[in-house]
């Protein structure tokens, strides 16, 4: 794991001071006058900057290859959800491929139709059945995707 901070980025407020120990998500990197990295967190709803130094990396943003690897992992699953309307069970793996070639390309909207459109169908499913195992693997990996698109595009 690199130890550079980037946008997207968890980190740990080391600083003594109001801030200290709390963990935010890294919104933005920007530099001072004098060439020191400022790191502009975001913690509850509000940013606030830090000295690069002042921070210790938690968890870094997934990167092109864990976002795939989760849409496969999500797609391995679907295949276990049985009460699935027809349409459903073609048009969920089908998106979910789609999302998958068109991550590489970064087409912000499409990849974001795409997820927003693989979402509804996953929230309406969950709500008809959300005990089955299959969701542990689902919402962690739908979780890690929709970092990736907030921080990345």
């Amino acid at each position: 794991m690199s130890d550079r901070i980037e946008k997207g980025d968890i980190v740990l407020i080391n600083k003594t001071g109001i801030y200290h120990r709390e963990m935010g998500e890294v919104s933005e990197i920007d530099y001072n006058i004098f060439f020191v990295k400022i790191v502009i967190v975001m913690l509850g709803n509000q940013e606030v900057n830090f000295e690069e130094k002042d921070l210790q990396l938690q968890t870094k943003k997934p990167n092109l290859q864990e976002v795939i690897a989760s849409i496969d992992k999500i797609i391995e699953q679907v295949e276990q959800i049985h009460h699935l309307p027809t349409t459903e069970k073609v048009e969920l793996p089908n998106r979910l491929k789609y999302l998958k070639l068109d991550i590489p390309k970064l087409d912000k909207q499409l990849i974001q139709k795409n997820f927003d459109s693989i979402e509804k169908i996953l929230a309406a499913t969950r709500e008809a059945d959300s005990s089955a195992s299959f969701w542990q693997e689902i919402v962690p990996n739908l979780e890690k995707i929709s970092w990736w698109i907030r921080t990345s595009l």
